[in-house]
């Protein structure tokens, strides 16, 4: 787990830092969670993946699934500050869902998370995925505090579609612990979201 490096950790030879100071340069120990970790924290309800599979944690990772909803956007343009952006849903078939080439979709991922409000998390995608061209996640951080489901943006960078099903392994999410618990942890618009989530940037003017 995160510690703040003791102040006689950081001394140079010979020099006593002051009574109370701090360190200006802090070093922090263990800020990545590894998979022991990770499993004691789920085993102790303090961090929250549902459903869980043990087989999905990684050395310092958790490996999340696709969920079942696709969105994509059906406008001929956006205004950030409009409410009502038309969208459409769709839902992943057995034959699975083809990404065209430079398309761009929303997605969700099957895992229900809640983050205690003293980890963060940094949502990764899968290098094997990332090879054939999709590129996941590109709004990547997830405050602490944060419970839900997670929205990703997929883009295919590719030259030819890409088809992907429900269920696989789409993403990692990367853990870390805060060097103190948050003081103003996240509750904010996307809080306790389920399914796949468009953007609700319409509320940062006041709404």
């Amino acid at each position: 787990m995160a510690e703040l490096a003791d102040a006689g950790d950081l001394k140079s030879p010979g020099v006593t830092p002051r009574e109370g100071s701090i360190p200006s340069t802090p070093m922090y120990r263990n800020m990545i969670l590894s998979d022991g970790t990770i499993k004691e924290l789920l085993l102790r309800g303090e961090l929250v993946i549902e459903p869980y599979e043990e087989s999905h944690i990684q050395a310092s990772s958790v490996d999340l699934t696709l969920g079942k909803e696709i969105l994509l956007y059906k406008a001929d343009w956006i205004d950030v500050r409009s409410e009502n952006i038309p969208t459409e849903k769709v839902t992943i078939s057995q034959e699975g869902f083809l990404i065209e080439p430079k398309a761009f979709v929303l997605a969700t991922t099957n895992e229900y998370i809640k983050l205690p409000d003293n980890i963060t998390a940094f949502v990764e995608g899968r290098s094997s995925l990332g090879r054939l061209g999709l590129f996941i996640e590109n709004a990547g951080w997830v405050d602490a505090g944060f419970e839900g489901q997670i929205t990703l943006e997929l883009y295919n960078a590719n030259s030819c579609p890409i088809r992907l099903y429900a269920g696989m392994r789409i993403c990692q999410i990367v853990l870390a612990k805060l060097d103190r618990r948050a003081e103003n942890p996240y509750r904010g618009k996307y809080q306790k979201q389920v399914g796949v989530t468009p953007s609700r940037i319409f509320l940062d003017f006041g709404r």
